[in-house]
């Protein structure tokens, strides 16, 4: 055999040339031995991984780690780990991740058994046969290295086997935006409709769909032409989820001085609630801005099933409510409105958080950027 024993739970493969050190935890409640196993370059390394694992289970007084499966795992991770500590949100996208994909196609593996191959079978299957796109598996990628490296922290697992895989490239996504003369069109189109006020909002503010479905009347001060972004309406398990931004630089105010437009708006439609409230005993108080026919909160769903088929019944180019966020961001980009105040407004944390977002959108202005710079040269030729 080229793999020769060096030393206790150490062995040097000679055809490789590499050193392999087994961590061994005992047995498990079975009876079956528990073993991990890591190779290194450098026989320093190895020797000192041994030593640290072994110092470790001294401190810690390791125990060897029930034979689960991944399902097993993940189950426990979700319930116990990510639902009491994460957003209803967070929680219930990892667990559609892991009931709808890597249960199905990897559940049944024993933990300690689970090996990078494994998963980076798993990555091309769901790229190749389920044709999931290389951002939608990146998720997938960040869910398996987080809850592995709960189990690695638990003392489960001797390593974190997604640290030895190769995820998959991010994609740019293409973000759809309409210019400021398709902007005008969609405005002119929406007037009068229940849909005007949910179009100026994202169009006007760069409201993203669950700060304007949060958008309650006590947030909005006609008098000092504020408004106060501080909670969000949004879909988590097919439940609606009420709560605040998901980070403190998502809670701004707003100035819609000079939005003459969108103020005008925001009155009428005070005051056709208030009217509604007097006249039909049926109307729901909500305190909403964007109410349903019957004053009730609207479901965000729903809001945005009504704009796609808004914009397939008047013919306009394909876009999303996100998407006239995008146009927000565009207009005040190609009028020169700095990034930072750009971020600012969107809510965003810093103007890299923006500037990473945006950039599909902003690469459009470096045709104007060059031609000034070409304009500059040649006058001074």
């Amino acid at each position: 055999m080229a793999r020769k024993r060096i030393e206790r739970n150490l062995a040097f493969d000679e055809s490789k040339g590499r050193y392999y050190v087994y961590f061994d935890y005992g047995r498990d409640g079975t009876g079956q031995r528990v073993r991990g196993t890591k190779t290194f370059s450098d026989l320093m390394e190895a020797r000192k991984a041994l030593c640290e694992f072994e110092l470790r289970r001294l401190q810690r007084r390791l125990r060897p780690p029930a034979r689960m499966t991944l399902k097993e795992w993940l189950d426990y991770w979700l319930e116990e780990v990510i639902r009491p500590n994460r957003e209803d949100t967070t929680y219930y996208c990892y667990r559609n991740i892991a009931w709808n994909h890597i249960i199905p196609a990897l559940g049944r593996i024993p933990l300690q058994d689970l090996e990078p191959r494994h998963i980076q079978r798993y990555y091309g299957d769901m790229l190749r046969d389920k044709e999931l796109g290389t951002n939608t598996v990146h998720k997938h990628h960040i869910l398996l290295h987080t809850a592995l490296k709960a189990a690695f922290r638990q003392g489960i697992l001797p390593e974190n086997p997604v640290d030895r895989v190769e995820p998959p490239r991010l994609a740019c996504p293409k973000q759809f935006f309409y210019t400021p003369e398709q902007l005008g069109v969609l405005f002119t189109q929406v007037e009068g409709h229940p849909l005007e006020l949910v179009v100026k909002l994202a169009g006007y503010l760069g409201l993203r769909r669950s700060e304007i479905c949060g958008l309650r009347w006590e947030n909005v001060d006609l008098e000092r032409h504020l408004i106060h972004i501080c909670s969000v309406r949004t879909t988590a398990g097919g439940s609606v989820v009420v709560k605040q931004p998901k980070t403190s630089h998502s809670i701004r105010k707003l100035g819609i001085a000079g939005l003459d437009d969108l103020e005008d708006l925001l009155r009428r439609e005070a005051q056709r609630q208030a009217t509604r409230k007097k006249a039909d005993p049926h109307w729901t108080d909500s305190g909403y801005v964007v109410v349903r026919p019957d004053g009730g909160p609207s479901d965000p769903n729903r809001v945005t099933a009504a704009f796609h088929s808004f914009i397939q019944e008047h013919g306009l180019p394909p876009i999303t409510i996100h998407g006239l966020r995008h146009t927000f961001a565009s207009v005040a980009n190609s009028a020169r409105v700095p990034l930072l105040d750009i971020g600012k407004t969107l809510g965003h944390k810093d103007c890299a958080i923006t500037g990473r977002v945006y950039t599909h959108i902003f690469d459009q202005t470096h045709q104007e950027v060059l031609n000034t710079v070409a304009a500059c040269i040649a006058a001074r030729k």
